[in-house]
């Protein structure tokens, strides 16, 4: 499979989708639609989940109930396999707490005429361990 020349418009495309689904709590669910039921992995926190219900596991159990981001950048490259992988920073706040910044790398990979997030790394922008 050749390089996607669409790369950079299927990375801020997805960002775009995903984001809109996380931050509405009656959207959330949806994002199962996004993963593979074996084939996707996530990293939350230091955290390996692997499989889509598992990872909505994960999503459902965050505690907040609103949230604001404000992505700063989205950069994203071709992969040899016709996938895109996608680096995401910006800032989020939930319920009341201090704003801080984050970082998700998401690959998608292609299915049929579409794609799904095969990996999904996530991680606050917090520096409590040295």
């Amino acid at each position: 499979m050749a390089l996607n020349p669409s790369y950079e418009a299927i990375g801020k495309g997805f960002v775009s989708q995903y984001y809109a689904l996380f931050d509405d709590p009656n959207q959330r669910p949806n994002l199962i639609n996004l993963y593979s039921a074996e084939s996707s992995f996530m990293t939350f926190e230091g955290q390996q989940i692997q499989g889509g219900l598992k990872i909505m596991e994960k999503l459902n159990s965050l505690g907040f109930q609103k949230i604001e981001r404000a992505v700063t950048s989205v950069d994203s490259q071709p992969m040899f396999d016709g996938g895109v992988l996608i680096s995401v920073f910006g800032r989020l706040r939930t319920d009341d707490d201090p704003p801080h910044m984050y970082f998700q790398t998401f690959v998608l990979k292609p299915l049929a005429n579409s794609f799904f997030c095969q990996h999904d790394i996530f991680r606050l922008g917090i520096h409590d361990k040295l």
